[in-house]
């Protein structure tokens, strides 16, 4: 193991200046449990956000749901996504609902504007109605209800702590993350479901273990294996056009999958080495954990010169003003490999 007391940390230039830092914890972890690599403090507890979506898609598989269903690649990916509100996502969530016999008003999390630009203007001079299907979690509560459908449960109340649903994903934690998280802190997310506190340290064991689907059993081996495929697959569904997410596992070749969360989480599942890795940003900044992400895949020997060129503005991300002139950088802070 090696142990790095202080966090990474990483620049924001602008000009001859560095404007602002951001300190970022990251945890390597393989799939015996083992710390390869940390960065700061992994002891820490972090609510995961989104970035555990890949976790809370393994009931719908497990349970039989997707197969019953008839759920494709696509749709699965879409059920990991914090998409970005564009044409692909918001029709596919429709049909999906359509198929299961949901609708938008089924959604109990609520809708925003999409985050691509030309989706946001393209809704706003339509004048149609935000519904939750434009909320960037929508594939996930389309998964949550297709879940509840099959099983025979209750739609109504779905995102309560309290729900099978619910009660499902946080014994998920647990059992992949090798800790009790069932007296750690509680919060509600941004799309309205519970979170819970969890270790950085477990969070990355707990995609080591989706990275190493043999070390599971039965149906929830497949489950892992079925969502990294689909999600590398289809990685225009687990984010969008311009997406780190998106562009990255493009550039990955299938080698990894990778998923944002609010507020500074990232998580990446690299099978090849049996490895999850985790981050968390400080002040959950996220404009840092792309280059933080890129950085720990070229440091784990994952990024080929082809990778490199397609993600060279991750490893170094332009600063540009209104009028689009390149301004500063955002950029790892030098030694950070020592």
């Amino acid at each position: 193991m090696i142990k790095h007391n202080e966090p990474l940390r990483v620049e924001v230039t602008r000009g001859d200046m560095v404007e602002s830092r951001h300190a970022v914890h990251a945890a390597i972890v393989d799939a015996d449990g083992n710390m390869i690599e940390s960065w700061g403090n992994t002891a820490r507890h972090t609510y995961p956000r989104s970035a555990i979506k890949p976790l809370q898609a393994i009931p719908l598989v497990e349970s039989g749901a997707a197969d019953a269903c008839g759920l494709s690649p696509r749709r699965l990916a879409l059920a990991c996504a914090s998409h970005l509100g564009e044409t692909i996502h918001t029709e596919t969530v429709t049909a999906w609902l359509a198929d299961i016999g949901c609708r938008a008003d089924d959604l109990e999390c609520a809708g925003h504007l999409p985050n691509d630009e030309t989706a946001m203007r393209d809704l706003i001079r339509s004048g149609t109605e935000l519904t939750g299907i434009h909320n960037n979690c929508s594939g996930k509560h389309t998964g949550f209800l297709t879940t509840c459908k099959h099983l025979g449960e209750e739609t109504a109340g779905y995102i309560g702590a309290d729900h099978p649903v619910q009660q499902r994903l946080a014994a998920l934690l647990s059992e992949l993350g090798g800790c009790d998280l069932d007296a750690t802190e509680r919060g509600i997310d941004g799309c309205g479901i519970p979170v819970l506190g969890m270790p950085l340290d477990a969070l990355a064991r707990a995609m080591a273990r989706m990275a190493a689907p043999e070390t599971l059993e039965g149906a929830r081996r497949t489950a892992a294996e079925r969502i990294f495929s689909a999600m590398t697959t289809h990685p225009e569904m687990v984010r969008g056009t311009g997406g780190f997410d998106t562009l990255g596992m493009r550039a990955g070749k299938g080698r990894f999958a990778t998923k944002t969360g609010a507020e500074g989480v990232h998580i990446a599942i690299i099978p090849e080495k049996r490895l999850g890795v985790a981050v968390k940003v400080d002040d959950g900044n996220n404009r840092a954990t792309p280059v933080v992400m890129t950085a720990l895949f070229d440091h784990l020997g994952l990024l080929d010169d082809s990778a490199r060129a397609e993600m060279a503005d991750f490893i170094t991300t332009p600063v540009k003003n209104a009028a689009g002139k390149h301004a500063g950088d955002v950029r790892m802070a030098a030694g950070w490999r020592d």
